[in-house]
Order: C-alpha cells, then sequence, then structure tokens
C-alpha cells in the first residue's frame, strides 16, 4: 500500500516524503490529468448513450452508461463532423475515446475520437481483412484502372429503381447532358441477395457492351445497409467488367470494397453521374472558342494566301507583253535609225553644198563642173537610195525573223509550253518524273496535267 502511494506521487512530481506538502486544488486536478492521460492508452468502450447534447460550436456532450456505472464523454467538432448517423438517447454504441480529467468540473471524462454503433466492429474487422487480402491480389492497383471516356455513347446504372440516389443520377445526367442515352440495369442495394443482384447487374452490362461507363451507386447509409458493396464477388465482378466502372456510394465518408475495386470512386451519386457525363454547356463553350480560333487562322491564312498571290501576280509577265515590248523597242530602233539617216543624208549634202561652193570658186568652168556635180549627185542620190534600200531590206529581214521568233506565233502554230509547277520551262524528257504536275501553255489559255510516262 505504501509502495503504491509513492508509486502515485512519483507520477504526479511530488517529491518522496513530501507527506505534509500542501497542494492546491488546481495543482492536484493538473496531477489527475498528467497520471491519467499517460498511464491509460485509448480503448473502446462500449454503452448506451444518454443525455445527449450538440452544442451550437459543433462539439457533442452525451453520457456512455450502462447497468452499474456511467462516465461524461465529449466529441469535438472536428471528429463529430466525419459521422455519417446521427447519436440518439438509448442507442448502443462503441467509442474509441482517451480517458481525461476535466478539472473545471472535477470529473473523469472521455474524450471520443470515433464513434460507431454497436455491433459494427465484427463487419469492420471483416471488412479490413477482404480489403487487405483483395489488395495484395492487385484487385486495387492503380495501373489496372481504366481512363473513364470523354464522350460516352451511353451511360448504364447499376442500383434499384425504386432508390433516391437513381433519381438524383438522372437529374444529373440531364442537366449536364440529356443527349446521352442512360441504361438502367436494376438490382437490389440492400438486404439478402443484393450482392447476388449487383453482380448479375455489372455481368449484364460488360456483356451487352450497350453503355461506355458504368455507375454504381447507392445512397448512404449504416454499415450493414451498405454491406452489399462490401462483399468480395461484388469487387470481383467489378474487376471483370469490360466497361468502365464508377462507384458512387453512400456519403463522402463511406468507403465500401467496391470504391477500391472501381476504375475511379465518386464520393456521392451525384459526383458519380458528374464524372461520367461531360457538360455540354463547357463543351459547347470550348467548341465555340475552337471555332473562333479557327476561324481567325483561317481570315489569316486567307490573307496571306491573298497577299502572295498579289505579288505573283506582279512578277509573272506574260508572252505578249513581252512581244509587245520587244516590237515598241524595235520601233523606237527604226526610227532612230530613220533619223540618223536623215542626218547622215543632210550632212552630206552639207558638204557637198560646200565643196560645189569651193569648185565654183576655183574652177574656171563651172558648167563642166555643174555637169559633173550633176552627175556625181545623182551617183550620190543613187548610193544613197541603193543604201537606205539596203537598211530597209535588212531592217525588214530583222523585223521579220524577229516575228517568227515570237513565242505567240509558235504557239498559234500548234506548239505548246510544258512548265513545272515552280515555273521552269520543260526541254528535256529527262527533267521530268512520273506523276509529277505539269503546267501547259497554249496559245489561248492553258491547262494543269501530269506527267504518265517518259520517253527519252
Amino acid at each position: 500500500m505504501f509502495e503504491d502511494r509513492e508509486l502515485a506521487r512519483e507520477s504526479t512530481g511530488l517529491p518522496s516524503g513530501a507527506r505534509g506538502a500542501i497542494l492546491t486544488v488546481s495543482a492536484l486536478a493538473r496531477s489527475l490529468r498528467d497520471l491519467l492521460e499517460h498511464r491509460f492508452p485509448p480503448v473502446w468502450v462500449a454503452g448506451e448513450i444518454s443525455n445527449f447534447t450538440l452544442a451550437r460550436s459543433g462539439h457533442a456532450y452525451f453520457v456512455l452508461k450502462d447497468a452499474q456505472s456511467q462516465i461524461r464523454c465529449v466529441m469535438f467538432r472536428s471528429r463529430h463532423q466525419y459521422l455519417n448517423w446521427k447519436p440518439r438517447d438509448g442507442m448502443q454504441v462503441e467509442a474509441y475515446a482517451l480517458l481525461g480529467y476535466y478539472e473545471a468540473r472535477g470529473e473523469v471524462q472521455l474524450t471520443v475520437e470515433t464513434l460507431r454503433q454497436a455491433g459494427q466492429g465484427a463487419l469492420y474487422e471483416r471488412f479490413l481483412r477482404l480489403r487487405d487480402r483483395l489488395a495484395a491480389e492487385g484487385l486495387f492497383e492503380a495501373q489496372r484502372k481504366r481512363t473513364l471516356p470523354a464522350w460516352p455513347r451511353a451511360i448504364g446504372i447499376v442500383t434499384s429503381p425504386k432508390a433516391a440516389a437513381l433519381r438524383d443520377v438522372l437529374t444529373t445526367l440531364a442537366r449536364r447532358n440529356p443527349a446521352i442515352p442512360v441504361v438502367l440495369y436494376p438490382a437490389s442495394v440492400q438486404g439478402d441477395g443484393a450482392a447476388q443482384q449487383v453482380c448479375a447487374a455489372i455481368d449484364q452490362a460488360g456483356r451487352r457492351r450497350d453503355c461506355d461507363v458504368l455507375l454504381l451507386v447507392r445512397g448512404g447509409g449504416s454499415i450493414e445497409d451498405l454491406w452489399a458493396f462490401n462483399e468480395e464477388s461484388v469487387a470481383r465482378a467489378i474487376c471483370a467488367c469490360p466497361v468502365p466502372v464508377v462507384s458512387g456510394i453512400g456519403h463522402e465518408t463511406d468507403y465500401t470494397i467496391a470504391d477500391f475495386a472501381a476504375d475511379q470512386r465518386a464520393p456521392t451519386p451525384t459526383a458519380a453521374a458528374e464524372l461520367a457525363s461531360p457538360d455540354r454547356a463547357v463543351a459547347l463553350d470550348a467548341l465555340r472558342a475552337l471555332l473562333h480560333r479557327l476561324g481567325q487562322r483561317m481570315d489569316r491564312d486567307l490573307h496571306a494566301r491573298m497577299q502572295r498571290l498579289d505579288i505573283a501576280t506582279h512578277r509573272l509577265v506574260h508572252p505578249g507583253e513581252r512581244v509587245s515590248s520587244q516590237l515598241a523597242k524595235l520601233a523606237h530602233l527604226r526610227e532612230c535609225l530613220h533619223r540618223a539617216l536623215e542626218n547622215s543624208i543632210g550632212e552630206s549634202r552639207w558638204k557637198l553644198s560646200r565643196l560645189l561652193h569651193r569648185a565654183n570658186a576655183k574652177l574656171p568652168s563651172s558648167t563642166a563642173l555643174a555637169a559633173d556635180l550633176e552627175t556625181q549627185l545623182k551617183r550620190l542620190n543613187r548610193a544613197v537610195a541603193t543604201q537606205q534600200s539596203r537598211r530597209e531590206s535588212r531592217l525588214q529581214h530583222l523585223a521579220g525573223s524577229l516575228h517568227h521568233l515570237n513565242p505567240q506565233r509558235v504557239l498559234e502554230r500548234g506548239y505548246s509550253i510544258a512548265r513545272t509547277t515552280e515555273g521552269s520551262v520543260i526541254t528535256r524528257a529527262s527533267q521530268l518524273t512520273a506523276g509529277q504536275p505539269l503546267e501547259v501553255m497554249f496559245a489561248q489559255g492553258a491547262a494543269k496535267t501530269r506527267v504518265e510516262g517518259i520517253e527519252e
């Protein structure tokens, strides 16, 4: 007895032998709190709820009792908000709690971390064992998960036709994209035989393949209510289904074996419908944006090609224009030659006039000189005429040669000019390859053709 008191005194921080020390109430209360919190680990405590109160702060206060004893409990808001059921007076529960001492009232109390309805412990242990075994087999591996189709042709639903979750899913699908057909595979989702019906519905959806994604949905409930989705047969049916499966079972905090086996897990049935169906409004907005970008790109490309066409048009000279330019140049040269001849004749006449003047001044007989001059003049005129005739004949010959060399005349005689698409003129068959596109120009117009064969 004395040793127990010494041990308690050491654990509370009191010096040994300090039997006569006087403690304040607060110091004693702190010592008791430290003793309880350090000596007792968290434990599961079973009992009946009494005097349950939910404060405005979100904290829950109640008494946990049995036939002989009771103890006060507190469950803070950070823990209570994750309960998917409402505790009530008279309910048999199991609390995972830490034993503590509330100094303000001088009472021992439990700080509850987790609260579950009585009888769920065995089911939860069974759930954990099955989850770990299937995970070890690789059924929950991320590599096995399939990507959901972005635009499913049809969406399948496995649930009870009377379930409220079905209405939520159908409402969500109609709101997001009413054009997608919905196929219902009815199955009971609670009670005896529910797991077998769910497996049969999943197998039917996989065999029929009339949907691209399958929703496995059910509303919230207790672990017993959701137990059909914790069966091994349901998990294996989901993994064997060739259609991607999205699970939306219970509330956000509810997890089942089906959630681990599914290709994607949604916190609620409504969220599962949102994952499986594309939002038509978002898709239409994206399509409008793409059409706008496509129109802008087409306008830019069309403008750039029009500019290139204008530049090519300015650089392209028609053969007729070249012939006209050469004819104009030839006419200019002919006029220059005619003026040069006239100037030469005028200068010759002027020189002749000077010579005649000097001759008249030096020669005593102007008649002989005049006769000789007239003869020379005639000879000169004949020579000039002959020279002019020769030059005009040569000019006409050159003009005729130029006329015959005109490409337009060659084209008018039935010939044509073959060019590549880059504008190069083809003069040899070795420049061509089979299947090469060509542009053939005629006297009037042009044609596009392709090389069928080559003969050297």
